[in-house]
């Protein structure tokens, strides 16, 4: 009976043994090199889709506005100006134009302008008045005047007839009151007048002697036509602007080579 009991007592303890590992080796425990070699697959993006480019050429400009106007200020100095010569406060130009755009076609984004207006110079002196009416002198000459009586302000005012022309950008033609344009161009002027004034006659101590104003008007010295290249950038109705001419101011042998240039603000609505 004892021998019974230890042969069952065997057989139950090997039927353990061998159920135990079974088990373990049906169910094995991840391991990390296990781990690292399992591929997990992610789910596939869907494609993006491109979008196509606009077609600018079926833009509608019924909504752009119509503004042919516009209007310049700026500061203006004059290039390759002798030391001799004085200049002082704020010379200016003051432009004011009408112009016509035409949109491209294919590209309304891009556009010619082009119109007629007038161009207005102011240069600034101190102490000294352009001769520009004289008779004698075959140059155009500054005479310093402050040893004797001179002009508390005096100006050189040259006005012209100018035809711009410009190729113009506009990032959203549409809505040309709100978007960035940017404008590059020529216009050709001819001189109308041309005259010196003064204001306030003082003496060599700069006092006061009497409150007269004296204007000398003439052409003669300045070249009649003028060339200038321009540039413009503007954000809506408002931006800036830069011009230089091209052609020199005083005709040649009667003058220094002098070349206006002016940058300030524009309005404009293209």
């Amino acid at each position: 009976m004892k021998k019974l009991f230890v042969i069952a007592l065997a057989f139950l303890a090997t039927t353990a043994a061998f159920a135990q590992k079974d088990t373990t080796a049906s169910n094995p425990v991840p391991t990390p090199s296990m781990m690292s070699n399992t591929v997990i697959e992610k789910p596939a993006k869907a494609p993006i889709a491109k979008q196509a480019p606009k077609d600018w050429s079926k833009v509608s400009l019924a909504n752009r506005a119509n503004d042919h106007l516009m209007v310049q200020l700026g500061y203006t100095a004059w290039l390759g100006k002798p030391d001799t010569v004085h200049t002082t406060g704020f010379s200016r130009t003051f432009n004011i134009y009408f112009l016509f755009d035409f949109p491209f076609k294919t590209d309304p984004r891009l556009s010619i302008g082009a119109g007629l207006g007038l161009g207005v110079d102011n240069i600034f002196f101190d102490k000294m008045t352009p001769t520009v009416s004289s008779t004698s002198n075959q140059t155009l000459a500054f005479p310093d005047l402050s040893g004797s009586n001179h002009f508390k302000k005096n100006k050189l005012v040259t006005t012209y007839l100018e035809a711009p022309i410009e190729l113009r950008f506009a990032t959203d033609p549409e809505h040309t009151n709100s978007c960035w344009k940017f404008a590059a161009g020529i216009k050709v002027g001819e001189m109308l007048s041309a005259y010196t004034k003064g204001k306030t006659l003082q003496n060599n101590g700069d006092q006061t002697i009497s409150n007269s104003i004296e204007k000398e008007s003439s052409k003669q010295y300045f070249n009649s036509t003028r060339l200038s290249g321009t540039l413009r950038v503007s954000k809506g109705f408002i931006g800036v602007f830069g011009q230089i001419q091209a052609t020199p101011l005083i005709k040649s042998g009667e003058g220094a080579s002098i070349f206006p240039f002016t940058a300030g603000i524009v309005i404009s609505g293209l």
